[in-house]
């Protein structure tokens, strides 16, 4: 386990349906590419689009970083803008996966909360960065869209006290390249970062 400080996981998923390369995940691989400079330790892992793997990969991922924060990257192809996910959900979960699965409870974790807010306030960092005048237009949401997306969120919500986020981009071109996305990323985790402040010492 890492020692506690500026250490953020990013994911983003692999690929389904028409989506063969991923938007998401080519974003966070663009995000590795910049960093998020010398006092963030950033790791980054492809989470497939696959509930069982999700189940298991989130708790790990959170025992074995002890992150400050984690952002998860998914595609829209709805989507024209960065949106910031405000809330995961439990219940919903009837689309299968690509292994053709669904929960059969159709629940995240039987017996849970309905919904789980992240403790980032979504539409301050929105605000914030649309007065730095980021190129990538930003907005916000309350509905991940109960799938892959939505689930993996409410799993790491539950797993972290709160403090995981999820951003949804739009496919690569639509309208913004690789490029961008990883530029915008860049920029929301570490406002995310900022609003957070400093990571509480370890006790003796």
């Amino acid at each position: 386990m890492e020692q506690p400080g500026q250490t953020v996981v990013v994911t983003g998923f692999g690929p389904f349906g028409e989506h063969a390369v991923n938007a998401s995940w080519t974003a966070v691989q663009e995000l590795q590419q910049l960093g998020l400079g010398d006092g963030v330790r950033l790791h980054v892992y492809e989470i497939p689009v696959d509930y069982r793997a999700a189940q298991r990969l989130v708790p790990e991922l959170w025992e074995r970083h002890s992150p400050q924060l984690v952002v998860h990257v998914g595609v829209s192809g709805l989507a024209s803008s960065v949106t910031l996910e405000s809330c995961g959900h439990n219940s919903g979960y009837c689309r299968p996966d690509n292994r053709d699965f669904s929960p059969c409870s159709g629940c995240c974790v039987d017996g849970g909360p309905d919904c789980l807010s992240s403790v980032i306030d979504m539409d301050a960092v929105c605000c914030r960065l649309a007065a730095r005048g980021l190129d990538v237009a930003l907005s916000t949401s309350q509905d991940a869209g109960r799938f892959l997306c939505d689930f993996t969120y409410f799993l790491s919500l539950l797993q972290g006290c709160g403090r995981a986020a999820f951003v949804h981009v739009p496919p690569v071109g639509r309208p913004y390249s690789a490029r961008q996305l990883g530029l915008a990323l860049r920029a929301v985790v570490l406002e995310m970062l900022a609003q957070l402040g400093p990571p509480a010492p370890r006790a003796s």
